[in-house]
């Protein structure tokens, strides 16, 4: 197993929302229809990230809610085996650790949430806030409450002092139910985020099928430091600070072992170069250099 030891920044991220356990097939099927064999790993979107951030030499800590069982265990121990600290992981009497099911594929991954402990998420002390300097969390996350109260609670301190604010709206309407979540999105604008969203998560936020052309004119509208349309192995547009759009293509892929988590990837070399000062442009190059790796391996790249 390969854990840096080294802050490359002497800086850190504060990580707030959901870690849970995925199964996922082990082969890749076009839905779950067809599933057979499953194998067990720590998933959540937030924890992947939080520990890609550890495994790329940055300082990070996980606010997140378990349930009070063996899976809540099972977690907790993963996040220790790779180096991450369990000390603000919180274990939910008569709740249970959320499941994701998922069907591996190389396009648009099949799963189905089964959700209890992960959207029980605390208030998050300022201490913790005032130490970051950035506070990171996903759609997922804020998608039910009482983790949506409390994680919107924690981004809006986290401006008032300075931080930089970040988003992965990875959106979808079996998360948010009968929620929209345009309400949270215009909220979360309002705070100046790094946004980082993908061309399907645009699609289902928005219920319509979109080109990349009209995906970046629909983001084209939004106020944020900057804002990234993740398009998978057809590369990434960005933009900071109003500036014009970017296009970088994705580096290419030897082998294609597992696209499950490469969004996670991505954002984590980004953040990892934006923490440093890096300028836009090595930001989504490190994102993309950290993708491919992903991409390349069947199993999370802080493992083996």
């Amino acid at each position: 197993m390969m854990v840096s030891e080294n802050n490359i920044s002497g800086k850190k991220i504060l990580v707030v929302g959901e870690l849970l356990v995925d199964i996922i097939s082990d082969e890749n099927i076009e839905s779950l229809a067809v599933a057979s064999q499953f194998s067990t790993i720590q998933g959540g979107s937030s924890a992947n990230l939080c520990a890609n951030l550890k495994w790329l030499g940055v300082e990070a800590d996980l606010v997140a809610t378990v349930g009070e069982d063996n899976l809540g265990i099972f977690l907790i121990n993963e996040l220790k085996a790779i180096g991450l600290s369990d000390r603000y992981i919180h274990q939910a009497p008569h709740r249970q650790t959320s499941v994701v099911l998922v069907a591996k594929n190389n396009h648009r991954p099949d799963f189905i949430p089964y959700r209890s402990a992960d959207f029980a998420i605390r208030r998050v002390a300022d201490e913790l806030i005032e130490a970051a300097d950035i506070v990171h969390t996903t759609a997922f996350a804020l998608s039910r409450e009482p983790a949506r109260r409390n994680i919107m609670t924690a981004l809006a301190k986290a401006h008032q002092m300075g931080k930089s604010i970040s988003i992965d709206w990875n959106f979808a309407p079996s998360i948010w139910q009968d929620d929209d979540g345009k309400e949270v999105l215009k909220k979360i604008l309002k705070l100046n985020p790094l946004l980082k969203v993908s061309v399907d998560d645009l699609e289902r936020f928005v219920g319509q099928s979109f080109s990349v052309e009209e995906s970046v004119e629909w983001l084209d509208r939004l106020d944020a430091a900057a804002i990234c349309l993740t398009c998978g192995k057809h590369g990434v547009w960005y933009k900071s600070n109003k500036l014009s759009w970017k296009y970088k293509n994705a580096i290419p892929v030897e082998t294609v072992r597992g696209v499950t988590g490469a969004g996670d990837a991505f954002w984590s070399g980004f953040l990892s170069a934006f923490i440093q000062e890096k300028p836009m442009d090595e930001c989504i190059n490190k994102g993309l250099e950290v993708a491919r790796l992903k991409i390349e391996k069947p199993y999370p790249l802080y493992k083996k």
